[in-house]
C-alpha cells in the first residue's frame, strides 16, 4: 500500500473548486465558447486502458523515462488544445505534469505513467470534459488529498463544512458516527481524524468503487483503527448499532431526476448516476435518510444533511419539526459558504 504522501502541486493551488460553484449551479450546461454544438453530446463510454485503479497519478512509481523533447513537445501540442475561452486548463496542464513528473527537469524525465497515456488522459480532460480530478485521480479537500476515481463522487468544497459542524458537538471525539453515502470517504477520514481514543466512524456505501476507493483513503491516512467500511444501502449494515450513534452524517444524491439531462457536462457525463439522482423531487433519499434517524442515533444524538439548496431544507426542517418533532429538537437549515441553505441539521431528543 502507498504510504502517505502529497501530490507535487501546491496545497492551495489544487484547490481550483474553491470558487467552483456547488452542484445545484451546474444545472446549466456551460460549453466552451468554441465549442459546435456538437461538443454536448456526450462522448461514447470506452474502456480506458490508462486507469490503473484507484492510485492517484502521484503515487504511480515514476517509472517510465521519456527523452526531455519528447516530454517537451508532448507539452506543446497539449497547449494547443486549450482552447481561448478556458485558460484554466493550461493550469491544469501544469498540474498533470507536476504529478506525472518525478523530476520533469531531468534527462530522460521519469513519468509515473507512459507519454502515451498522459496524451490520452489529457484528450479526454479538454475533448470529453472529463473532470481534471478523474485524470490525476485525486482532489485536495480540507488538508487531505483525497483518491478518487470515475464512479465516486468528486468532493465539494461545501462539505468541507460538515467536518466544522461535527466537532462543535459536545463530546463528539468518543462517540460513535456514521458516513452515510461516503463515496471517496473525504468526511469519514476527516471526521476520524479529529476523533479520540474512544471514537470511530462506519462508512457506508452500496457502491463497490466507492468502497475500494473509500478504503484507500482510511489506509492512507492510518485511521483504519477508527473507521470501519461497511458495504450496504444507507442503514442496513447499521443493525448492530442502532441506537448507538453520536452522529449521522450524508451527503446523499439530491439532484431532481429531471434536472439531470441539465447539468454541465464535467458533472453529468462523467459522475456516478447513483451519487447524484435523488428522484423526482431530488428528496428521495433525504426522506429515507429521515425516516432511519430515530432508529440509530441515542438520545441527544446529532445529524446533519447536505441538500440542493434553500427549498429542499427549509422543506425538510419544517417536515422533521411536524412530523417527527417528538423525536427531534434544535432542527434548523444552516448556510454554506455562499449564503445558501446547504445543511440540514438537528438532534434526537
Amino acid at each position: 500500500m502507498a504510504t502517505l504522501s502529497l501530490s507535487s502541486r501546491p496545497l492551495t493551488f489544487l484547490r481550483p473548486n474553491r470558487t467552483k460553484p456547488p452542484l445545484h449551479r451546474l444545472l446549466r450546461r456551460k460549453p466552451l465558447a468554441s465549442s459546435s454544438a456538437s461538443a454536448l453530446t456526450p462522448p461514447t463510454p470506452l474502456p480506458d486502458p490508462t486507469d490503473p485503479g484507484p492510485t492517484p497519478l502521484f503515487l504511480r512509481p515514476a517509472s517510465h523515462p521519456v527523452p526531455a523533447a519528447a516530454l517537451a513537445a508532448f507539452r506543446r501540442r497539449a497547449a494547443a488544445l486549450v482552447p481561448p475561452s478556458a485558460p484554466h486548463l493550461h493550469r491544469h496542464l501544469r498540474w498533470l505534469l507536476a504529478d506525472a513528473a518525478a523530476d520533469p527537469s531531468s534527462d530522460p524525465a521519469l513519468l509515473r505513467a507512459p507519454l502515451d497515456h498522459l496524451e490520452a488522459m489529457w484528450t479526454g480532460h479538454v475533448r470529453d470534459r472529463r473532470p481534471f480530478q478523474y485524470v490525476v485521480g485525486n482532489e485536495h479537500w480540507r488538508d487531505l488529498v483525497v483518491a478518487v476515481r470515475e464512479g465516486v463522487l468528486i468532493p465539494r468544497p461545501e462539505t468541507e463544512a460538515v467536518v466544522d459542524m461535527v466537532r462543535k458537538v459536545e463530546g463528539f471525539a468518543d462517540g460513535w458516527w456514521a458516513d452515510l453515502g461516503t463515496g471517496s470517504g473525504a468526511i469519514a477520514v476527516a471526521v476520524a481524524r479529529e476523533l479520540g481514543a474512544e471514537g470511530r466512524m462506519f462508512a457506508v456505501d452500496v457502491s463497490e468503487v466507492a468502497v475500494e476507493v473509500a478504503t484507500l483513503n482510511v489506509q492512507r491516512y492510518g485511521v483504519q483503527g477508527k473507521v470501519e467500511i461497511r458495504h450496504g444501502s444507507w442503514f442496513e449494515p447499521l443493525q448492530d448499532v442502532e441506537g448507538k450513534l453520536m452522529g449521522v452524517i450524508s451527503n446523499p444524491p439530491y439532484i431532481p431526476t429531471d434536472d439531470l439531462p441539465g447539468l454541465q457536462p464535467e458533472v453529468g457525463w462523467h459522475e456516478p448516476k447513483l451519487a447524484l439522482d435523488g428522484g423526482k423531487e431530488g428528496l428521495e433519499h433525504l426522506l429515507h435518510l429521515c425516516e432511519g434517524l430515530s432508529s440509530v442515533l441515542k438520545p441527544g444524538g446529532f445529524f446533519v444533511f447536505e441538500t440542493n439548496g434553500n427549498k429542499q431544507s427549509e422543506f425538510l426542517v419544517d417536515l422533521i419539526s411536524t412530523k417527527w418533532n417528538s423525536s427531534f429538537r434544535n432542527v434548523e437549515a444552516v448556510l454554506d459558504f455562499a449564503e445558501i441553505k446547504r445543511f440540514v441539521t438537528g438532534y434526537r431528543r
